[in-house]
């Protein structure tokens, strides 16, 4: 198979059925190249999508120039709202702009006040990325978003905080243990707040259904079941997520702070400490999001009665979310 097979539209050119496909995929969604996409080079793209839709392309046009048009829509333009997402909320964005919060998560010796801090900047981030990235096909209030966001911050810093609290009245723990036990206290909060989030962020989806989608692309229904099974698959990727960014930085660096040259040139530590969350990062979101595929399917036996009646496929398909 050549590395640009003949263009589909809205399809991706990597197998979905796959783990390995769907981490491909994914790999073109967040690359962080396409933040520096300019105005005009993303109407380029608009424009040559819509004019192979037509069946009007210029001579000359290749495959390979088809998918990175597609790609550069993809990470900038809402499938279901047509418009630009906010760079630091874009998939494609959310390692450069995450990266730092994760560090700031993962400092030793955290006081209370750094804790809240910290923990409220990374859910006001996911809260902001859960939003832009969310299933779109039905409008949701304003309030939604900030039920999601106020219950997020709550839960996470709830959650580090009463930890924090029980480590440190811990006397049986030497400082040595306490300190290591410390640094993994974000996983748990982290990893709990972000399933509320993204059930609070998008619970508007549950009550009001999302669209499906038959074998041409045309809605021919609302469905609730299909929200549930949307925010379920999201829910699992938003916990698998931090195991890797929270769990293993914390152990690296356990080793890695007995090294001499970190012993001897303590300025260095931040700056390592932020090279391997940064490569923790990188490795931990296209596994997580790879879970699943954005276009999912699901039979429609297993949907309402009235989406079996608007139908003769035996599949159809709805977009998950990121």
């Amino acid at each position: 198979m050549s590395e640009y097979p003949t263009f589909q539209h809205g399809s991706s050119r990597f197998d979905q059925s796959t783990f390995l496909g769907r981490f491909r995929h994914f790999l073109d969604v967040i690359d962080p190249s396409t933040l520096f996409v300019t105005e005009k080079r993303l109407q380029e793209s608009v424009e040559l999508l819509r004019r192979f839709k037509q069946g009007t392309l210029p001579p000359g046009v290749t495959d390979a120039q088809l998918w990175q048009a597609q790609k550069i829509k993809q990470a900038i333009i809402h499938p279901d709202t047509g418009e630009k997402i906010l760079m630091p909320f874009r998939m494609s964005g959310f390692i450069p702009f995450g990266t730092p919060v994760v560090v700031g998560l993962l400092l030793p010796n955290q006081t209370l006040v750094s804790t809240i801090f910290w923990q409220w900047l990374n859910q006001s981030h996911n809260a902001c990325v859960n939003y832009c990235n969310r299933n779109a096909s039905k409008p949701a209030p304003a309030s939604k978003f900030v039920q999601g966001y106020l219950g997020a911050v709550t839960s996470a810093v709830s959650i580090a905080v009463g930890l924090n609290v029980l480590i440190r009245r811990a006397s049986r723990f030497s400082p040595t243990t306490r300190l290591l036990v410390q640094r993994f206290i974000p996983f748990p909060a982290v990893a709990s707040a972000n399933v509320c989030n993204v059930v609070l962020m998008r619970h508007s989806e549950l009550s009001e259904g999302i669209s499906v989608l038959d074998d041409n692309g045309n809605v021919v229904g609302t469905s609730k079941v299909a929200a549930r099974h949307a925010l379920l698959e999201t829910a699992l990727t938003r916990m698998v997520l931090p195991m890797p960014i929270l769990v293993l930085p914390p152990l690296i660096m356990t080793v890695l702070e007995k090294l001499p040259l970190l012993q001897r040139h303590r300025r260095l530590v931040l700056p390592v400490h932020s090279l391997v969350c940064l490569a923790a990062f990188g490795l931990a979101l296209p596994l997580a999001i790879s879970l699943f595929p954005q276009m999912s399917q699901i039979g429609v036996n297993e949907l309402e009665p009235e989406i079996a009646a608007a139908t003769d496929c035996k599949i159809v398909t709805y977009n998950k979310g990121l």
